[in-house]
């Protein structure tokens, strides 16, 4: 839960993400060694941040610039080594991080190099997860981390948050970074559980922080939009036994209204760009009081506009469903099946098949396309549902 704060605080000291996390992970080999026989502290978070700068101020020391630099950040580190200060409240952005964000996302790295990352520094996911948002493999995402973070230290970027022109040039990535880490969150690609909420709640802050820092950014605006309406129907997701919740049998009196608020006003904000595509289709559920009322219509609107702006074969399945839904499932499965290629091997494909064939009557078929789609996903609370819904055919 505390990486990527530490690494952040770290950075801003040595000056190089790579050995930042080096640092961090040092500190936790040392609280593995120390707790078991001293017990865990009452902030173990404080402890590593400590225990992280530490080592961060005696590396200083070794290099030969030591009195240069040891005076840069002798001010923000006084005291250290007498107290145990406390980490940033949990509701507030920790400047750090939004540095750290905007390093890895420096024009020197390529733009996957960038997210990726940013996705190991911040979101704290791991290769794995990393390379099957790509579409890639573990060992090619691998050396594009340990690349970025060698990119980084030899062309000496600066550990700060960029203004004027290069601020524009970054924001792009930094967004698809968010938007990334958020998905991670939303829908965990594997493991027990459907989702990761703290990844959704570090998201969603950066988020808020970029909407004050650019006011005048559509984009941020509509990337801020969309994750507030998202995150307003997390608790709502999955059951009491974590079992995944359809969108239909979500109970929306327990839908967070206050974040609907603030996505709505978000909205206002927002223009005509993916991120503010996707959250207008996300206001229109957030504002339907019950699953029957959802504007399917509009929604399939605005997904054609989403894949005309930005193509992709997920988002043209999604807009199949909304098709399904306005104009019945017998006028989606043509469109689903010039799908059938692009998105092979992805196990919501056979899922929405399968949807579409049960709701037409074809109940063997349907049965076939959900333990299909359960042979492909790779997390255990969707492989579970697809099952249970095979079964009820």
């Amino acid at each position: 839960m505390h990486s990527p704060r530490i690494i952040a605080g770290v950075a801003r000291v040595v000056r190089d993400v790579g050995i930042a996390e080096e640092l961090a992970q040092d500190a936790l080999v040392a609280a593995l060694e120390q707790w078991p026989e001293s017990g865990v502290p009452d902030n173990p978070g404080a402890w590593l941040m400590v225990a992280a700068r530490r080592r961060a101020i005696d590396l200083v020391r070794r290099k030969e610039a030591y009195a240069r630099k040891l005076a840069e950040v002798g001010r923000a580190m006084e005291g250290v080594e007498d107290a145990q200060p406390e980490l940033p409240d949990p509701d507030e952005i920790d400047d750090d991080l939004l540095r750290l964000i905007f390093t890895a996302c420096h024009p020197v790295l390529s733009t996957d190099a960038r997210i990726a990352l940013t996705l190991r520094l911040l979101g704290g996911l791991t290769t794995e997860e990393i390379a099957r948002a790509f579409l890639s493999t573990e060992p090619t995402i691998a050396q594009r981390i340990v690349r970025a973070k060698k990119s980084l230290a030899k062309a000496g970027v600066p550990f700060e948050v960029p203004s004027g022109e290069s601020r524009s040039e970054r924001l792009s990535s930094v967004l698809e970074v968010i938007y990334l880490i958020f998905n991670e969150g939303y829908s965990a690609t594997a493991g027990d559980d459907l989702t990761r909420p703290a990844l959704c709640e570090d998201a969603l802050r950066l988020a808020r922080v970029l909407s004050g820092l650019m006011p005048k950014e559509p984009e941020v605006h509509g990337l801020a939009a969309l994750l507030e309406f998202q995150t307003s129907r997390m608790a709502t997701r999955t059951g009491p036994d974590g079992a995944p919740t359809l969108l239909a049998d979500q109970d929306r009196t327990r839908w967070n209204r206050l974040l609907i608020r603030r996505g709505m006003d978000a909205l206002g904000k927002a223009g005509t760009g993916p991120y503010s595509l996707q959250a207008a289709i996300a206001g229109c559920h957030a504002q339907a009081v019950r699953y029957e009322d959802t504007d399917w219509a509009t929604i399939a609107a605005l997904y054609g506009g989403l894949v005309t702006l930005s193509p992709s074969p997920v988002v043209e399945l999604n807009r199949v469903v909304a098709v399904s839904m306005a104009e019945g499932p017998a006028a989606a499965l043509p469109l689903l099946d010039a799908l059938e290629d692009p998105l092979k091997g992805y196990h919501l494909l056979p899922s929405v098949r399968g949807d579409l064939l049960q709701r037409l009557g074809r109940d063997e078929e349907a049965r076939a396309e959900f333990a299909r789609a359960a042979s492909l996903t790779r997390n255990e609370r969707e492989r579970a549902l697809l099952l249970k819904r095979a079964e009820k055919q």
